[in-house]
This record gives C-alpha cells, sequence and structure tokens, in this order.
C-alpha cells in the first residue's frame, strides 16, 4: 500500500508542471477572416470562367452583344474581388476590382462614344468601383465611382440570372464618378440623387454634369420596383466619327419584379433613351432608342434552376448602333439552366438567339443573316 501511494505521488508531482503548461499555453492565432471580421471590413469575390460558341462572326462583325463576344472560344471573363468597410454610421468606404476579358468593355474615359461600344481598351484590369462613404441615420452619401442605377442586370456575374448580357444591359452607362445620396423613407422606400461627370466618364471634358435621380420601392415583401433617370450634356455620338457637338442626353429606366410564389419570380425592365443635336439626313434631330426585357425564373429543385428572358429593342435613329432605320429593330430569347452543387460553385448553360429585321448579323465566310444563334456554358465560384 505505501509503495502504491508513493507511485501515486510521484505521478502526479510529474504530472503537475504539465498541467500547468497546458493552462498556459498561449491561444491560437486568429485567422484573417476573423480579424477582417473584428475590423468590420468585408472580402469578397468571384470568378467567371466560360466557352462561347457563335453561328455568326461575334469577334469583328456587328454584334448586340456586351462581353460575350468569342466565336468559338474558352475565357476568363471576371475575377471580381471587393474590399468594403460600410459602418451604419460614420465614414466608410469600397473598392471593387474586375480583371478578365470584361474589364476591356468596362473602362471608362473622358468621352465613350456610346455609337461604338465594344472594345474600350486592351487591359485586362479595371477599377470598376471605388468610394468614400458616410452614413447618419436614414442619410446614405457616396463620392467617387460607382456602378450606375439603370437595370436589372449588374457587371457582376453572380448577380444575374443569365450568362450572357441583355441588349439593354448595354445600352445604359456602366458607371458614372460623382456625388451620391440616398435617403431612406422607412424600410419601404429609398429615394436617390447624385451629380456626376456623365456616362462612364471619370473626367468631364464639358462644363455641364449629369444629374441622377431615383427611388426604390418595396410596398410588400414579394414586389421590388426601381426607377431611375440621368440627364445632362453629353458630347453626341455619331457612327464612324466621333462628334464634337454637345446635346442633353436624358435617359428613363424602370424595373419591377415580383415573386409570385417560392420558387417562381417575374421580372420587368423598361429603357428610353433621347440624345438632342444628332445628326441626321434631315439635320439634328432628337434621336431616340428604347427596349423592353422580360424575366422569369423558376427554382425545378433547390440545386436546379431555370430562367428565360425575352427582349425587344428599337433604335429608332442610329442612336445605339449607327445602322440605317432598315436594321434599327432586334428580339432576342434566352433559355438559361443553372445547378448549384454547392453554395460556393455554380455550373450554367444557355441557348440564345437574337434576330434583326434585316441581315444585320455576318458569319465567318461574310454571309449576311437576320439571326444570330449562341451557345454558352459557365463556371461561377463566389467567395
Amino acid at each position: 500500500m505505501k509503495k502504491l501511494l508513493l507511485a501515486s505521488a510521484v505521478s502526479a508531482l510529474f504530472a503537475a508542471p504539465a498541467t500547468v503548461l497546458a493552462q498556459a499555453k498561449p491561444p491560437a492565432a486568429p485567422t484573417l477572416d476573423k480579424v477582417l471580421e473584428a475590423s468590420g471590413i468585408s472580402v469578397s469575390g468571384y470568378i467567371d470562367a466560360g466557352y462561347t460558341h457563335a453561328d455568326r462572326n461575334l469577334e469583328t462583325a456587328f454584334s448586340t452583344r456586351v462581353f460575350d463576344s468569342q466565336n468559338n472560344s474558352f475565357a476568363l471573363h471576371q475575377f471580381g474581388l471587393t474590399v468594403a468597410k460600410q459602418p451604419k454610421e460614420g465614414f466608410g468606404g469600397l473598392v471593387n476590382l474586375t480583371i478578365g476579358k470584361d474589364a476591356q468593355v468596362l473602362h471608362s474615359f473622358p468621352e465613350v462614344n456610346a455609337a461604338t461600344p465594344p472594345l474600350n481598351s486592351t487591359s485586362m484590369f479595371d477599377v470598376t468601383q471605388a468610394y468614400a462613404q458616410y452614413a447618419g441615420g436614414p442619410l446614405t452619401v457616396i463620392a467617387g465611382k460607382f456602378v450606375t442605377l439603370h437595370g436589372t442586370e449588374v457587371i457582376a456575374s453572380p448577380g444575374n440570372a443569365n450568362i450572357s448580357r441583355s441588349i439593354l444591359f448595354g445600352s445604359v452607362p456602366f458607371t458614372h464618378t460623382g456625388l451620391r445620396a440616398t435617403f431612406a423613407l422607412g424600410d419601404t422606400v429609398s429615394l436617390i440623387a447624385g451629380l456626376n461627370n456623365g456616362w462612364d466618364q471619370l473626367t468631364d471634358s464639358n462644363k455641364g454634369k449629369t444629374a441622377e435621380l431615383g427611388a426604390t420601392l418595396a410596398p410588400i415583401k414579394p414586389l421590388f420596383i426601381a426607377v431611375s433617370a440621368y440627364s445632362g450634356k453629353e458630347t453626341v455620338p455619331v457612327p464612324a466619327t466621333p462628334g464634337n457637338a454637345e446635346g442633353n442626353r436624358t435617359s428613363v429606366n424602370v424595373v419591377v419584379t415580383y415573386a409570385i410564389i417560392d420558387p417562381l419570380s417575374v421580372g420587368v425592365e423598361g429603357l428610353q433613351v433621347t440624345q438632342k443635336e444628332f445628326p441626321s439626313t434631315a439635320g439634328t434631330i432628337s434621336a431616340k432608342y428604347s427596349g423592353f426585357a422580360g424575366y422569369v425564373s423558376y427554382t425545378i429543385i433547390p440545386k436546379l434552376k431555370a430562367t428565360v428572358r425575352i427582349e425587344t429593342f428599337t433604335d429608332k435613329d442610329g442612336l445605339r448602333f449607327g445602322m440605317p432605320a432598315t436594321a434599327t429593330k432586334f428580339k432576342e430569347g434566352t433559355l438559361t439552366a443553372a445547378y448549384l452543387p454547392s453554395d460556393a460553385f455554380e455550373l450554367r448553360a444557355e441557348v440564345r438567339r437574337d434576330q434583326a429585321d434585316n441581315t444585320a448579323f455576318v458569319d465567318s465566310q461574310g454571309a449576311a443573316s437576320k439571326t444570330l444563334m449562341t451557345m454558352a456554358l459557365q463556371g461561377l465560384y463566389k467567395f
């Protein structure tokens, strides 16, 4: 018995320092996401890579598309990264970078000819947004570069249900540089006003600025309405040769979405743009283009959903595409299926058909056609 007690005492004597050391062991170092979370900084991003096949020439001939301009090719469309600190009260800011093929179209310039949108630069790096923010009570003010109020569809790929962008998406500005204030009237109504350099312009070569007004309404939970308008002097886009004339450009956009039942939602968008001092055979006129888009999305099973988009677009005076009046009406229909094996990854497949009212499209052999058909695959990884 004495030996047993002695052995137990010795064991306890050796175990005591180990217990003390275990208790004194410093805690594990915090991970980066915990550090950022504690500091109020959020970091998020995504990768959009895909493949597009077209039966017409999208790369060097006419196309109604904005981003998916490959005849038969894989592409890294976007690597998007957003770093933000946006407290509910006080100062903050946001920086949003876009890297990839789509960045070539997104670049802002002092004056962009709206009639020739395809490639604004060869650089595949774009500072899409960068602004400072102040929030106090119902008022939020941002100053810098930020995305437009117009449109159902957005620049960041995960924010859209289709792979390709609509004709309307390419017919409004991508971003603005200036000042924007948002005032929340409760949880259901917000009013927006701002003053910018213009459409997709970092600096404005003319003295006039572009004013923006907007409102968002959510009177009932499944219904959302957004109305926005821009007006200001812009350099008149002249087909083939950029002009120096200035004229007031006004655009009005309305977006309505409604969730009918949990798996089924619908949306509509309307757009009208007017440019004064636009040259024509009858002299200078107020040129216009307008369009309408409708969306239906249905979740078949939790990991599988489908979206249909139909669209009509009328470029009455050649303001948007610089074509004669006989080739200014377009229609398109798009069917997109999406499979989500996880919350972070989404795989999409799409078929789209565009049609013009005359032979606007050209194939690789130079033959003209009224139609354009594309098939696309897309992989989206979000983090």
